[in-house]
């Protein structure tokens, strides 16, 4: 393949708060471990603070500011019991980066196992279909050309017509809503996203192509980075609140996931002192419950979505405190 070709496509993910980087950064070492041609962008907003910009410099190519886009449907999302993905809309912007021809989005919250180069093979818009409704794609992974166009014929979608869900995957699969029937080498294979919290009723199948997936999903609230992790045993301990009833192989992803962290990205943020982001990377070795570490849902979601409240539950004290005590113990 020209070197032309491979600076004019990239692999693009989006962070809107110092939280997801955790995830971002791991997505981008993944994609290095599998040697991946291809250049790495991420867009940010500006609730990522530049101590996490800067660590998202050493693993992507390319760091993109970009505005908040919110959906507006409150009401929506409710339904979903997610009301903080309506800030994902700010998703749209990467039809704007169109200093690349062909690119492949990623969410934060993937991870990629086997070199998946083969996708800019594809054309826009190819994407797995959910697991929830296969009628419909799931956006947490697609293939899409770059284009103002498009961006703007997207905003006028999400204006006149909306979000079924209200969020990115309602207003894309209305927008490309003949992905179902238009072609078919459009509707990649499970393997490019699979969903690892999912019960599957077709456990032989799983059992019989589990171990060729390629890319990973983390869907639900609880990300890997919200989970315990021993530093002596070298494993994950699950976040209380986690379903106990997951199948077991979502325990092997999330022990993948941070192997990818702690050998190729808390490196990365070790010497950071006091700020933000040594404090998480230190807090998650040591198995702290987890970033937001009080049970309240609601302080965990305000913590998810960047608001931490430094002068009070997590000013540096509080986590000084939990640190030593974990260390003692």
């Amino acid at each position: 393949m020209a070197a032309e070709r491979r600076d004019k496509e990239a692999f693009v993910t989006l962070v809107t708060n110092d939280s997801y980087s955790f995830g971002a950064l791991v997505l981008g070492q993944s994609l290095r471990a599998v040697h991946t041609t291809r250049k790495l962008a991420i867009m940010i907003t500006p609730l990522v603070s530049d101590n996490v910009r800067e660590q998202l410099s050493k693993v992507y190519d390319d760091v993109h500011t970009v505005d908040v886009v919110d959906s507006g449907d409150t009401e929506k999302l409710a339904l979903l019991s997610r009301p903080e993905l309506g800030i994902t809309f700010t998703k749209l912007h990467c039809w704007r980066l169109t200093n690349y021809t062909k690119a492949v989005f990623l969410d934060a919250d993937t991870m990629v196992l086997r070199n998946v180069d083969d996708l800019f093979d594809k054309e826009e818009l190819s994407a797995v279909p959910d697991i929830g409704w296969p009628d419909c794609f799931n956006s947490g992974v697609f293939v899409f050309r770059p284009s103002e166009d498009t961006y703007q014929a997207l905003l006028q979608c999400a204006t006149n017509t909306g979000s079924f869900d209200g969020g990115d995957q309602g207003l894309l699969n209305t927008f490309f809503s003949d992905w179902g029937t238009k072609d078919i080498s459009r509707h990649l294979s499970f393997l490019y996203n699979m969903t690892s919290t999912i019960h599957y009723s077709y456990l032989p199948a799983f059992n019989r192509f589990g171990g060729d997936v390629k890319i990973v999903h983390f869907i639900g609230p609880i990300k890997p980075w919200h989970h315990q992790y021993d530093s002596r045993s070298g494993t994950v301990k699950p976040h209380p609140n986690q379903d106990s009833t997951l199948p077991p192989h979502h325990m092997d992803f999330l022990q993948a996931w941070w192997d990818v962290f702690m050998n190729r990205v808390k490196p990365l943020l070790e010497g950071q002192g006091q700020d933000l982001t040594g404090q998480l990377a230190q807090l998650q070795v040591y198995g702290v419950e987890s970033p937001a570490h009080v049970s309240s849902e609601d302080h965990r979601r305000a913590w998810e979505r960047g608001e931490i409240d430094f002068t009070g539950l997590d000013r540096f004290e509080n986590i000084q405190k939990k640190l030593d005590a974990q260390i003692k113990s």
